[in-house]
């Protein structure tokens, strides 16, 4: 069986990737969660990833260490990873390769931590530019393609590379239009994605890198972990 190598889920945003792709798609997987380990980290994780990061997908003695080449080595047996349309799936290959490549100061400013709620003290330009893309991107696929995903009525990879913003919207409150917070509600209301929601808010691992984070972006309103 394939085994999928995570970390925190409170924080991984990595990881959610090829998680929530798997679970949605009902590909069978077994989890292997691994906390964060601060400076004894990238050792910690080199005992099963060659780069020291995670997600990493083993099958069998194939090792595939990036959420990218996860999805794409997923797509080769299940052809439903990606669109069936050749419009929509380049569409969708383009999309996926924007966040995974992209969106720098939506990372920086808002990173993942699914169990708060935060105000942020500042919205920089940066920022501002990464959300207006964002919103822009979602709703030309959302028209193109018909809903109610990104490609289209099914959900495929495209939307599993955005599952993790969809966190941070919960997280940050940060402002979309009307469709694409629509969207947002979908991809929160997911089971696979509730799973992940509620598993998060059990964990009781602190990373205080992550933790300090938090508190450099804004005001910390809630704390619904355990």
């Amino acid at each position: 069986m394939l085994k999928l190598f995570i970390a925190n889920k409170n924080y991984s945003s990595w990881s959610l990737r090829p998680w929530v792709l798997m679970r949605q798609l009902e590909i069978p997987f077994e989890e292997k969660l691994v906390p964060f380990g601060g400076k004894a980290e990238p050792d910690l994780f080199r005992a099963f990833s060659p780069s020291g990061k995670v997600p990493c997908l083993i099958d069998g003695t194939t090792v595939v260490w990036d959420s990218l080449a996860i999805t794409e080595y997923l797509a080769e047996q299940t052809p439903q990873v990606w669109p069936a349309d050749a419009q929509a799936r380049a569409w969708a290959r383009c999309a996926a390769a924007e966040m995974h490549s992209g969106f720098n100061f939506l990372r920086e400013c808002c990173t993942m931590n699914c169990g708060v709620r935060v105000r942020l003290d500042a919205t920089p330009a940066g920022l501002q530019r990464d959300i207006a893309r964002l919103d822009e991107l979602w709703n030309e696929g959302l028209a193109r393609f018909g809903g109610p995903f990104l490609a289209g009525a099914s959900f495929t990879a495209a939307d599993a590379f955005f599952a993790p913003v969809a966190f941070r919207v919960q997280t940050y409150g940060l402002p979309l239009s009307a469709a694409a917070f629509q969207y947002v509600e979908r991809l929160l209301a997911l089971a696979p994605m509730q799973e992940w929601y509620a598993a998060a808010l059990r964990e009781t691992w602190r990373d205080e890198g992550h933790e300090e984070e938090i508190r450099h972006a804004g005001t910390l309103l809630e704390d619904r972990r355990s």
